[in-house]
């Protein structure tokens, strides 16, 4: 074909008119298309925001926040036959084989009035803050084609599982409270103290998760690991037993004790145990003043009342300024390092 031309019909060129060139944009740098977005009022849709106005626009999506916590809480269990009692059945169960391994098979009860009780408030708040961590670890992998699709503060995710956890605690406590009275430790005005336990325990497990999440979105072995560590944890906490009858307590060097009695989770079970029940009050080590052959003979039987005549390694003030402490640092720190990786969730 030796003319070129224009395209009249299908198979046949025009060989009269040549066709015009199209005019060429005139190049551009950089600097131009920079002038003309702003121009405009564009802007890069994955540029980080500061820190403050960050913060709002998490605050402007606190109703999508809450909805999508419900929705994930209301569809967890729909497939199961027994729904949402798989809430409270799953630590009850774990509560009932930790009672036949610890309190039957190996005694751990010993130095424990109201193990029952005793037992159930560390297994589920515990749960509380360990499934914070597990579902916060693995929470940006199992929602990329959400932050791909939407375009929202990444932080709204971490905060909504941690929220669903949260809702599934407030159905439990209605089982805990339902087994510490059938105990008999009934309510008392330091029942009230498990609002500001709940607060800090909360104010922690969100900040963990913010922690979590921005280190189980660049590693997803990271969030094989986690289960793993929790379950160490959960046997430095005191959840099945106390942690002050155990036998090579008493040889530890303080740093030791306060390492085991101040850490994040073993502080709000004590807490929470602290405010429920009564006998944790009066028996409490430092309760009374301290007894030299009382505080021994304790070592020797392990009878609860006795235990209140030794010297405390932790007092009540301690555990709360721990426990606030606690909550303040991880919700700072674990807010600002997830902050600083927005712009790279999503990239898979």
């Amino acid at each position: 074909m030796r003319d070129r031309g224009r395209l009249t019909a299908p198979g046949s060129l025009s060989n009269t008119a040549m066709l015009a060139p199209e005019a060429e944009l005139p190049a551009t740098s950089s600097g131009d298309l920079a002038a003309l977005a702003a121009e405009y009022g564009l802007r890069p849709s994955s540029v980080r925001p500061p820190l403050l106005p960050y913060l709002r626009l998490v605050w402007e999506r606190r109703h999508f926040i809450l909805a999508y916590a419900t929705a994930r809480n209301v569809s967890m269990y729909t497939e199961a036959k027994l729904g949402q009692l798989w809430q409270v059945l799953t630590p009850l169960l774990n509560s009932a084989v930790y009672y036949l391994i610890f309190g039957v098979i190996f005694q751990a009860n010993r130095g424990i009035e109201h193990y029952t009780a005793y037992l159930v408030i560390g297994v589920f708040f515990f749960s509380f803050t360990e499934r914070s961590i597990v579902v916060g670890s693995t929470v940006m992998r199992a929602n990329l084609p959400l932050i791909r699709a939407l375009h929202f503060p990444r932080a709204s995710l971490p905060l909504s599982y941690v929220l669903v956890e949260f809702q599934q605690l407030l159905v439990s406590l209605v089982v805990v409270f339902a087994i510490v009275i059938s105990t008999g430790e009934y309510p008392t005005w330091y029942w009230f103290l498990l609002l500001p336990v709940l607060l800090v325990q909360g104010m922690f497990n969100v900040g963990a998760a913010f922690l979590m999440a921005r280190l189980g979105a660049g590693a997803q072995d990271f969030s094989q690991l986690i289960p793993f560590l929790t379950r160490v944890w959960r046997y430095f906490c005191g959840v099945m037993y106390s942690i002050t009858s155990l036998p090579s307590y008493a040889t530890l060097p303080l740093w030791a004790k306060d390492l085991i009695s101040l850490n994040p989770a073993a502080v709000y079970i004590s807490l929470a145990r602290f405010a429920l029940m009564s006998t944790q009050r009066a028996n409490a080590p430092g309760a009374k003043p301290y007894n030299l052959a009382n505080c021994a003979l304790f070592n020797a039987r392990h009878s609860p009342p006795l235990q209140a005549f030794c010297h405390p390694v932790v007092v009540p003030t301690e555990l709360w300024l721990a426990a606030v402490g606690w909550a303040v640092v991880a919700l700072i720190a674990g807010m600002v390092f997830f902050w600083q990786a927005e712009t790279r969730y999503g990239r898979g």
